[in-house]
């Protein structure tokens, strides 16, 4: 199969990656069919030599001196040094020795793997070492020229986030406090990471091993690969080649070209990262008319609407916007939380103690703080593909080409209490912001960050600052969600996070030719905002429509022949107390009682305060799922209204009736 993928002049290809599972695999030699604990068991032992000879490679080399050498580029005779990590350490002549028998490829991805750790530290090295440079009288808080003295010291220190600098200050604070001096660099702060039990097969070639796709099945991939017949093999003798067929998940485009997977040993069996290149459509910087603003919230976890620009320069939203709000998925995060620092602590003091007889209640808590950990990690997991997903179907409901987020990657939990602190540190927006950049590169899509100041500050409409109200029926009370404008001329009020993706939207799109690709991580950022360009940010109102004007616009509405009585000819029985029956009188429902949904709740001026009952989702008491406790509001674009049917006097009659059925008479 060819590796070359074709493109258009509209297309770039683009490398993701599936996880799969490896169920079985077939001996070339004996014929032997591997069942899925013997194949785990094997390709364990390959990964552990690899594994091994990792460990060796970064504890020799784990220093200033050669990570410098190794990012520098070139080698002790100034060529330059190749991209692969493995062929760049053996240009620089770092070689291990194998502890078994092994094929030379299997060195190769030691070599891959160490070379990666060591080529990543290099940022970290630099941000510590402009850190020590310019250690500051105060660690606890800066001054504004300590802060311009540390960027400076730091490369690309002027775009870093405050955030970093000042993780790095408590690190090397507490080292300080611990030994009584400052460290020499990162790498007497931190010791040699520790080494992931994987395989990177991507460093191999045909002779450990290959990936061939199914001509006739495009969801079937065969993988060979040579694994050892025993822990410590002694010999060539000791490796054999298996065929291990793949099934790819539907995701997997069936143009898409397939690579060596990363294999890893999860829950005693293999699991294969694949990676894969397909080919999508080219995501623009700038030229878009119409995209989607985004912004963050805790309760309402994502509120976004979209925007378009018209060729005068106006921008208009279209439609109200829509939410996504995860309460229940965080309250039940909350409780996993709260129970883990439990079992914690009772693991602290069993260690405490330091009593034999406690070594088996700490093993089951240590299994219990495991599951724990798992589940909210999956918990954490499937919230940000679920609101990823949510953004980028707002996205393309809407037709928009671009998805404007605020840069939130700054902001820290700090002095607005204990318990809001806490839950805005565990809040998954860069999660969230990584998926929602690989599901929108799937269609074409830009995500693009933009500076976070004024936007819940400022009225959408005019830029004036906001008055913020605690609800719109209390206009007197101080309070963070409910947003007024106090420029007569404008009048905007409505919620603080509907009023934000209004400013985020607006902001993209007038500094849109301002979109630069961060080096580091290849991201659409735009970094600053310029008054000029700040002053078009703005919503245009929608044109009033007069009530004078009466002119017939639309054809009429059909209606119906049937004639359909408006009242009961006969008295109506009470309501029954089982579902059978007859059509009970007035508006009482016939259908069982539901469980409150939030996305049908709408939130106008007519709204009134939150109760102070408290929330108690019921879904949560009753151990239901995910999809449960996340809601959303439908998108309500600025688009006419659907054309009633002839059945539209029927249906509204079987409404007022309460029925789906024929109306009794």
């Amino acid at each position: 199969m060819s590796r070359k993928l074709p493109l258009s002049d509209s297309e770039i290809s683009r490398t993701a990656c599936a996880r799969t599972l490896v169920h079985c695999g077939v001996d070339e030699k004996t014929g032997e069919l591997l069942t899925a604990t013997v194949l785990a068991e094997r390709v364990d032992w390959c990964i552990g030599l690899a594994t091994s000879m990792v460990s060796l490679l970064l504890g020799e080399h784990w220093n200033a001196t050669d990570v410098d050498t190794l990012n520098a580029g070139v080698d002790a005779g100034g060529r330059k040094l190749p991209s692969n990590a493995w062929m760049a350490l053996r240009r620089l002549g770092w070689t291990v020795d194998a502890p078994a028998k092994v094929n030379d490829r299997i060195v190769r991805a030691a070599q891959e793997q160490a070379g990666r750790a060591l080529r990543s530290v290099k940022w970290r090295a630099d941000v510590v070492a402009g850190v020590l440079a310019t250690w500051p009288a105060g660690p606890k808080k800066r001054t504004e020229s300590e802060w311009e003295a540390v960027r400076a010291a730091i490369p690309g220190g002027e775009h870093l986030l405050s955030s970093v600098i000042r993780s790095r200050t408590r690190q090397i604070a507490r080292f300080q406090q611990k030994n009584g001096r400052l460290p020499a660099d990162l790498f007497e702060v931190e010791p040699a990471p520790r080494v992931a039990r994987m395989l990177l097969l991507a460093a191999c070639d045909g002779q450990q091993a290959s990936i061939e796709r199914s001509v006739t099945e495009p969801a079937k991939v065969l993988l060979r690969l040579q694994l050892p017949t025993r822990p410590d093999p002694q010999a060539y003798a000791d490796w054999t080649w298996v065929e291990c067929p793949i099934t790819l998940p539907p995701t997997v485009p069936a143009n898409a070209v397939t690579h060596l997977p990363t294999l890893r040993i999860v829950g005693g069996r293999v699991r294969a990262d694949l990676a894969y290149t397909h080919p999508v459509p080219k995501a623009k910087r700038s030229g878009h008319t119409a995209a989607l603003g985004v912004d963050w919230g805790l309760n309402t976890l994502l509120s976004a609407g979209a925007a378009r620009l018209h060729d005068e320069g106006t921008i208009t939203a279209l439609g109200a916007g829509a939410q996504f709000r995860a309460s229940g998925v965080l309250a039940k995060q909350y409780r996993l939380r709260r129970l883990s620092e439990r079992l914690h602590a009772k693991t602290d003091q069993y260690t405490r103690l330091a009593d034999p007889a406690l070594d088996g209640k700490n093993a089951v808590l240590a299994e219990e703080i495991r599951r724990v950990c798992e589940r909210r990690s999956n918990l954490n997991d499937a919230l940000a593909w679920s609101a990823a997903r949510w953004a980028v179907d707002q996205a393309v409901a809407a037709g928009a080409t671009a998805i404007y987020l605020e840069d939130l990657r700054s902001m820290e939990a700090g002095g607005m209490g204990r318990t809001q602190n806490t839950r805005m540190s565990q809040t998954v927006r860069g999660q969230i912001a990584i998926r929602m950049r690989h599901l929108a590169a799937e269609v074409g899509i830009a995500v693009v960050t933009v500076p976070p100041a004024n936007t819940s500050k400022h009225c959408p409409g005019c830029l004036t600052p906001l008055r913020h109200r605690k609800a719109p029926d209390r206009p007197t009370v101080s309070g963070w969600k409910w947003a007024l404008c106090p420029n007569q001329e404008c009048g905007w009020q409505g919620d603080r996070d509907q009023g934000a993706w209004r400013r985020i939207a607006a902001r993209g799109l007038a500094h849109q030719t301002k979109t630069v690709v961060d080096k580091t991580n290849g991201t659409m950022v735009i970094r600053e905002v310029l008054d000029k360009m700040e002053a078009k940010a703005v919503i245009a109102a929608a044109p009033k429509s007069s009530r004078n004007d009466r002119s017939k616009t639309d054809p009429t509405r059909p209606r119906s022949n049937r004639l359909t009585p408006r009242r009961r000819e006969v008295p109506s029985p009470i309501r029954p107390c089982g579902p059978a029956g007859k059509c009970p009188e007035g508006h009482a429902p016939t259908d069982r009682t539901r469980l409150p949904r939030a996305a049908h709740r709408r939130q106008g001026v007519t709204t009134m305060s939150t109760p102070t009952t408290g929330h108690r989702p019921r879904g949560a008491a009753l151990g239901a799922g995910f999809h449960l406790h996340a809601h959303v509001t439908p998108p309500r674009w600025a688009e006419p209204a659907p054309k009633f049917t002839v059945a539209w006097d029927h249906l509204a009659d079987q409404r007022r009736c309460g029925t789906r059925g024929a109306c009794p008479a």
